[in-house]
């Protein structure tokens, strides 16, 4: 498996500009994409000349993506040009009528493309065995990942090309392993960028959050998968720890439709572990050959492991949910309410229970809470939990996560005579409930806390060796402050 390339792409109004960016961006990067389609005063001889890094340059026409309004015999002088004066790279449309340009330069130095920002085409394999019939030096490929399976035929295409210079782009949310990890498709490079391309990774985060430069093309791979998972701060955390520790691994993101398509996924990329987040914590079940005590008894799971025998699956969100409780004297004997009736309310509803509280649980849907209250004899409570009812509130649904962070799942007026409000929501930190909590006079726990706790825990099952507490809340803070909004009343 060869190290693939980071490609950075820039765009600009002004050749000015996309000359600034370009040599920003090559401080980082191996390659750089300058994208000329929307520049207003277009020099092209300005936009190459000294720079010290290798250089693609794109001309992306409206019809295939991009900005350029022009002919499309302007938009070939411009491009014939940019391989006169001796760009490294020349990108050209697959479906535009530059076969002869190709054929011209008998295919060097040119990217042939082909872009589908709908849909993972089911002649996906047939276009790309075309597009190399030109000669061109390089195929890419780019089409839009619809589910995780859609993952999978990109990284089975990958390996069907013998070697041959491709590139293979997933664009969206699901497709960001394909980004990521551009040497496991087969890829010769992959792009970086500020959003100019759906799930386009930044050139930051592609080095640094990720590991670009430190790890190598058969680094093994760990992840987080949940619907949505674009916004999880576990990515940052995981490769602090990776990174402090000097292992060859990284830690990306997984976007599925189902249980069933997410395993599809992690077993076609051999993934060697996996932190699980909503909605697949129950649904992941079914998929284990080994499920760890509290894992079995909460009904669902949290973290994966691959071991020899298949996937075993481990809870590591109720010791994490515990943590900062257990910290402040514990919980037994004190009222707890529970809002929510998903993974995460039962882990917390567990937890609770075996700490010697008195649990109710509360939904908007009466009939969901009570599996989750039978799980230890816990009773179904009313929703909104009336004021005074109970000493300790947990929240585990996702109201008031960014952007809505103007929602509470708690009226500020029913919290009043409260102890303790705990939310597990971590973006913002200081949540609508939480700041109405503070006001009502009671302690409040955030859910930053569990998160670190609960993430330091499958770090050392996978890896055998426990972070450091502050390295991931250092690492989830920045990419909070990076990321994240605050709720003011």
């Amino acid at each position: 498996m060869t190290t693939a390339q980071l490609c950075a792409t820039v765009t600009a109004d002004t050749t000015a500009e996309l000359r600034v960016a370009r040599d920003a961006a090559g401080l980082e990067a191996d390659l750089v994409e300058l994208r000329l389609d929307s520049v207003r005063d277009l020099d092209l001889e300005g936009a190459l000349s000294g720079r010290r890094t290798p250089v693609l340059v794109t001309c992306r026409p409206q019809w295939e993506g991009g900005a350029f309004s022009g002919s499309e015999e302007e938009r070939r002088r411009i491009l014939t040009r940019a391989l006169a004066l001796g760009a490294e790279w020349v990108d050209l449309e697959w479906g535009a009528d530059f076969g002869s340009l190709v054929a011209d330069r008998d295919g060097q130095n040119i990217v042939l493309s082909s872009h589908d920002f709908d849909e993972t085409p089911a002649d996906l394999e047939a276009r790309c065995e075309a597009m190399r019939a030109t000669g061109a030096a390089v195929v890419k490929v780019a089409v839009f990942s619809r589910s995780a399976r859609d993952v999978v035929r990109l990284l089975d295409l990958g390996r069907s090309q013998g070697g041959a210079a491709t590139v293979l782009v997933g664009m969206g949310p699901i497709g960001v392993p394909t980004r990521v990890l551009p040497a496991r498709f087969g890829s010769r490079w992959t792009y970086a960028g500020d959003g100019v391309a759906p799930g386009q990774v930044s050139l930051t985060d592609m080095v640094r959050r990720y590991r670009f430069r430190t790890t190598s093309a058969s680094a093994a791979v760990y992840g987080v998968a949940g619907r949505p998972i674009g916004h999880s701060l576990s990515p940052p955390m995981h490769n602090a720890g990776l990174d402090a520790a000097d292992i060859d691994a990284v830690y990306v993101p997984f976007e599925a439709t189902d249980a069933d398509d997410l395993m599809a996924l992690l077993t076609a990329l051999d993934v060697a572990g996996v932190s699980v987040t909503a909605p697949f914590k129950e649904a992941i079940l079914s998929h284990l050959t080994e499920v760890d005590q509290l894992g079995r008894q909460v009904g669902a799971v949290n973290t994966l492991r691959r071991d020899p025998d298949g996937w075993s699956g481990r809870n590591t969100d109720v010791p994490g949910f515990l943590a900062p409780l257990l910290a402040a004297g514990g919980v037994a004997g004190q009222r707890a309410t529970v809002v929510g009736a998903g993974g995460s309310a039962r882990a917390v509803a567990v937890g609770l229970a075996d700490q010697g509280a008195e649990v109710t649980v509360c939904a908007r849907r009466t009939e969901q809470a009570a599996p989750v209250a039978a799980l230890r004899g816990a009773r179904v409570g009313a929703f909104p939990p009336p004021a005074g009812s109970w000493d300790l509130l947990v929240n585990t649904t996702p109201t008031g996560t960014a952007p809505r962070i103007a929602d509470s799942p708690v009226p500020g007026a029913l919290l009043v005579g409260g102890r303790t409000v705990y939310d597990l929501v971590y973006n913002p930190r200081r949540t609508r409930l939480l700041q109405d909590a503070a006001a009502a006079g009671c302690r409040t726990i955030g859910g930053l806390d569990m998160l670190v706790a609960q993430a330091v825990r499958q770090f050392e099952w996978w890896f055998g060796t426990r972070p450091s507490s502050d390295l991931f809340m250092t690492a989830a803070l920045a990419a909070l402050g990076a990321q994240g909004e605050e709720y003011e009343a």
